[in-house]
């Protein structure tokens, strides 16, 4: 439950402090390629004009009053220090403030593009546990005043200083790096992130600014015209020999190969390079970032799950990754923290273990689902297979095409079924609940009884005639599903939880320390 309050503003005669002047220019440079569409699109409609000098003039208006609506704002906006909050007044017409009492606080996460780390400015959030991001960040300040605020918040949180100290705070060095990777492993990490997704990039931009262009794009025959014009004609494609024909194959297939894995790698230095998880006696802080280097911490108290990630690929190599659910955060991307991205299944339960998360005993303790609920839902997908069938039959003309695309019509769906129905395991033990799922992204996720806020039993028609359910556990930031059980396991699994649920004082489980 977030506690921070928006209206109208109580005077209290403090001007409160403003964010770095500098932060201004970061903001208005990190922001121009939010005015491009508008900027492409004001120079095309007055390309035409006969006035050429109404083109620098368009350009030079826009970024002026981008800029002069940033001053504004940067001016209207104030966050005051106090005794028991921070207080966020900002707004240029509407005025709204926000008060963040400290102990809401979870903590204080930093994040520096690189901009801002040349000027040595940070964006500040806190961590409050709500939703409102925006409202709930400092862009920007001077990284010592970051390092003050984060320091402030949790001596506060303890109880520890009086408010005309709060710059004397040294933020103690109680640190112990407990995960780290290199930068083999990062590049090792980045071959298996394999991307085309610079192809979209680029084939956005093209339907976005097409009309910059002096052709269309798309148009296959002013490229077949182009090439005519160099003196290659269709005829002479077309009566390329096999064998090079198979070799320009073989090399189109290659460089896209190799424009997926160096994608990959690109993506996964910028954001992994120099990847460090550290244990304080608060929870884990965890760095990384080559260009944006984030800094965010996560207090243990915070960990509802675990979620433990591999691939038949990865897995075959020994490699996993490892993330906690949270409770929600003010930041969408970090409601589940990476706590080790690329690691072995060892470096994963040392992690997990000092969440107070431990490993299962053998997946021989964990049970499979019914069969006959992954059958039944082969069977309600036959219409569709077989009115794909008479399609091909009817519209399909190479025999020899038509033939394989009917056997993975036939074979296919039961081949996925069977794997997912394989791969999918649940249990429990006296502290935790597993479920184990999926075949091409594996994953394990394990939570602690006594995060459990509900239990819901669902039945759909064909699940009661079968007599099946599904058992779903609400905890903060999540749900965790198992299905595919009888209903006498489902019921003696939900009276097992409540019964541990209900001898726990829920209320205090999620409260700092």
């Amino acid at each position: 439950m977030n506690h921070a309050t928006d209206g109208p503003i109580d005077v209290t005669g403090q001007e409160g402090e403003c964010l770095h002047i500098s932060g201004l220019f970061v903001g208005f440079v990190s922001g121009l390629p939010q005015l491009l569409f508008p900027l492409f699109a004001a120079i095309f409609g007055v390309r035409k004009s006969d006035n050429p000098a109404l083109i620098p003039i368009i350009i030079g208006a826009v970024l002026a009053l981008s800029l002069f609506f940033r001053w504004l704002g940067w001016r209207r906006f104030r966050y005051h220090v106090g005794g028991h909050d921070i207080r966020v007044e900002k707004g240029i017409l509407n005025r709204t403030a926000r008060s963040i009492p400290y102990d809401r606080i979870q903590d204080v996460s930093f994040e520096q593009k690189p901009l801002a780390r040349m000027m040595g400015l940070s964006e500040v959030k806190f961590e409050t546990g709500g939703g409102d991001g925006d409202d709930a960040t400092l862009r920007f300040v001077t990284l010592e005043e970051a390092n003050r605020l984060r320091a402030l918040i949790r001596a506060r949180k303890a109880g520890l200083t009086e408010a005309h100290n709060v710059r004397k705070i040294v933020e103690p060095e109680d640190a112990e790096t407990i995960f780290a990777m290199d930068g083999q492993r990062v590049f090792i990490l980045g071959l298996y992130s394999f991307s085309l997704v610079i192809f979209a990039v680029l084939g956005g931009l093209t339907q976005q600014f097409d009309f910059l262009l002096p052709f269309d794009f798309w148009d296959f025959k002013h490229w077949i015209g182009l090439a005519e014009e160099r003196g290659v004609s269709v005829k002479q494609i077309n009566g390329v020999g096999l064998f090079a024909q198979l070799i320009l194959a073989f090399g189109a297939v290659g460089s896209l190969i190799f424009i997926g894995f160096a994608t990959g790698v690109v993506r996964t230095y910028l954001r992994e390079h120099g990847f460090r998880l550290d244990q304080t006696n608060k929870g884990f802080r965890r760095r990384r970032g080559l260009l944006t280097l984030t800094d965010v911490v996560m207090p243990t108290h915070r960990v509802q799950a675990a979620v433990v990630q591999t691939g038949p690929i990865r897995k075959r190599r020994g490699w996993h990754s490892l993330k906690f659910v949270s409770l929600a955060q003010d930041s969408k991307e970090e409601s589940n923290f990476v706590a080790a991205p690329f690691a072995t299944l060892s470096e994963v339960w040392r992690i997990a273990q000092a969440a107070t998360f431990a490993p299962p005993d053998g997946d021989d303790r964990l049970q499979r689902g019914a069969a006959k609920h992954w059958f039944t839902q082969l069977l309600v997908i036959v219409p569709v297979v077989l009115a794909g069938m008479a399609a091909l039959v009817v519209f399909a003309d190479a025999a020899v095409g038509r033939t394989i695309v009917l056997l993975l019509l036939l074979v296919l769906p039961g081949a996925l079924f069977w794997l997912d129905w394989r791969q999918y395991r649940f249990g429990l033990d006296d502290h935790q609940l597993y479920l184990k799922r999926g075949w091409w992204q594996q994953q394990l996720t394990i939570a602690p009884k006594v995060k459990v806020q509900s239990i819901e039993i669902a039945q759909g028609p064909l699940a009661r005639r079968q007599g099946l359910a599904s058992l779903r556990f609400g905890i903060a930031g999540g749900t965790l599903e198992m299905i595919a059980l009888p209903l006498a396991t489902a019921v003696a699994i939900r009276d097992t939880v409540m019964e541990k649920v209900a001898a726990v004082d829920y209320s205090a489980i999620n409260q700092s320390h």
